[in-house]
This record gives C-alpha cells, sequence and structure tokens, in this order.
C-alpha cells in the first residue's frame, strides 16, 4: 500500500471512530444532502458465491437503506481465488432472478463481466465486495477473492470497498452468519459518510478502495463492535501449511495459525481489540517512497 494516499483519504473518514456510535441508516431512500442525486448504483459481488449468505445480507442491508442493488457475483465459491481473471474464450453466466447475475468464474471476472456488460454505458457509483465469510487481513487479505473483486473495480476506476466478517480464529457458521447483520449495517454507516462528504463527487480518492473486516461480538455474534479504526494491512501471514506425505504422490495439508507479534495501527490489532478495521488499499502492488528507495539503493549500479 502506498502510505501517500492514506491522508487524504484519512481527511475524507474524518473521526472515522464515530462512525461506530452513529445510529443505524434508516430504511428510506437516500437524503437530498447526500452528495449524489438519486440513489447509488451499486454492484454488489463477493467471492464465497451469488447466493452465500453474506452477499445476499449486504443486499437486503443496502436495498433497505435505499440503495440501488444489482448482484453480479461469483457462480460457485470462489474463496482465495485472490484477483485471478480466467483466461478461458467463454463464460458461462447465469441470470437466475432479476437483479442477479451468476458468473462461472472469479470474483474479478464477474466484476469485468458487470462493468461491460450489467453497467454497460453507464458505470455503477460503487462497487461493493462481501461480506465475506471470515476475515481478510494481513497476509489473508493479499489472496482474497473477496479483496480482488474490489481491485478489479478500481483498475477500471470504480471507487470500490471490500468487506468481511470474522475474528482471528476458525471461524464458527452460526456466529458468523449472525454477525454479518451488524457488519452490513456498519457498511450502510460507511457509505453514507462517503456520500456526505462526496459533495457530488467521487465517493472515494482516485485509486483507493477500502478494506473492510468487522469482528464477531459475542458467542452469537450479535454484539457491537468496541469501534471503528483507520488501518494498515499487517506485513505478516496468518496461516501456514504444513504437509504430510503420504507416499503415494499425495500430500496431506493441515493449515495452522501463526502467532506472531501484533503491529500497532494493524487490521490485525482492530480485529483482536474488537474494533472494525478500515485499510485503504490501492489497485497495485507498488511500495511507498521509503521502501522504493531502499531498493533502489539495493540495485544502484545493476545493469544487464
Amino acid at each position: 500500500m502506498r502510505r501517500k494516499r492514506a491522508l487524504p483519504l484519512a481527511a475524507l473518514l474524518l473521526c472515522a471512530p464515530a462512525l461506530g456510535a452513529m445510529t443505524p441508516a434508516a430504511a428510506s431512500p437516500m437524503s437530498a444532502t447526500s452528495g449524489t442525486s438519486g440513489p447509488l448504483r451499486i454492484l454488489l459481488t463477493d467471492d464465497d458465491g451469488y447466493d452465500a449468505p453474506g452477499i445476499r445480507t449486504m443486499s437486503d442491508r443496502l436495498t433497505a437503506a435505499g440503495y440501488d442493488v444489482t448482484i453480479v457475483a461469483p457462480l460457485t465459491n470462489q474463496s482465495g481465488a485472490g484477483t485471478k481473471l480466467l483466461s478461458a474464450s467463454t463464460v458461462t453466466v447465469k441470470h437466475p432472478e432479476p437483479r442477479v447475475w451468476a458468473v462461472d468464474g472469479t470474483p474479478g471476472d464477474s466484476v469485468s463481466f458487470g462493468l461491460s456488460e450489467v453497467f454497460a454505458g453507464r458505470a455503477p457509483d460503487l462497487v461493493v465486495s462481501g461480506t465475506n465469510f471470515g476475515p481478510n487481513v494481513a497476509g489473508l487479505a493479499t489472496h482474497s477473492g473477496t479483496v480482488g473483486g474490489a481491485i478489479a473495480a478500481l483498475e477500471q476506476g470504480v471507487p470500490a470497498i471490500a468487506v468481511s466478517t470474522g475474528g482471528l480464529s476458525a471461524p464458527e457458521y452460526r456466529p458468523t452468519v449472525n454477525a454479518m447483520k451488524p457488519t452490513c449495517d456498519f457498511t450502510v454507516k460507511l457509505i453514507e459518510r462517503l456520500r456526505d462528504r462526496a459533495k457530488a463527487g467521487r465517493l472515494l480518492p482516485e485509486g483507493v478502495g477500502l478494506n473492510i473486516n468487522h469482528p464477531v461480538i459475542g458467542t452469537d455474534g450479535t454484539g457491537t463492535a468496541e469501534d471503528s479504526a483507520l488501518t494498515t494491512q499487517a506485513r505478516q501471514q496468518i496461516l501456514k501449511a504444513d504437509y504430510t506425505d503420504n507416499g503415494d504422490g499425495t500430500w496431506k495439508v493441515n493449515v495452522n495459525l501463526v502467532q506472531q507479534p501484533v503491529q500497532r495501527g494493524s487490521d490485525v490489532e482492530a480485529l483482536g481489540q474488537d474494533k472494525v478495521s478500515i485499510t485503504p488499499i490501492t489497485p497495485d502492488w507498488n511500495t511507498g517512497p521509503a521502501d522504493f528507495a531502499r531498493a533502489a539503493a539495493l540495485l544502484t549500479g545493476l545493469r544487464p
């Protein structure tokens, strides 16, 4: 992430922690004071599939808040697909119900098809990817199909937000599904904040998106997060695979949680404190100026 881009967003989200204390958005049309006239047109995608609990809960919440929502999402579960795009010459697309398109591909493919065909001639105001079942922080975010869907939108100049629900332990089904409701309510509040600050302009700075991670609060997942925090993506591995040779050409895979010191100001720290993490993201892998300078020093004088 290029840190120099975080400052304009920090200004845009002035007093971001106050989001946690705001009154939930009412199920009514957008107010006349919002930055863009009329209901926002939102392309909604995910990596769990077009009919997964997270995307359906998000669709219900955004629609109830007065947004114009169209689902364009993978036909099947594409968790961990990252930013992958299919290279096949054809793609199967189903239209199982009004305002729902199911693409037999990755989240990136879904966003690509949605922007090219479903929203042909007029891009949506926003792409929302999620909410995902489980967190997408630190190294998980790098390989996340949920984040990949948002990146695909940012690459085409469309503002995008990735949203995930889960803590730092193995997600339990029912509490995580229950926590998707406060996750989506928070997302509605966040979008309304961006809309109010946009003043008829872009919802987010050019080339900047958001990666939202909402914790699971309470044993049943229905609790409210402690606060929200503007964070960076932790530079650490969350999961590590161990391999055991079965002796027949196959290997058994066990995935374990990696215990590491928590980086201050990171998405991992916020989630561990029962806060909603809001991490600015960009659609490229450029380093910040300091890291770029360090690499340049290492490579000075290198010739073919």
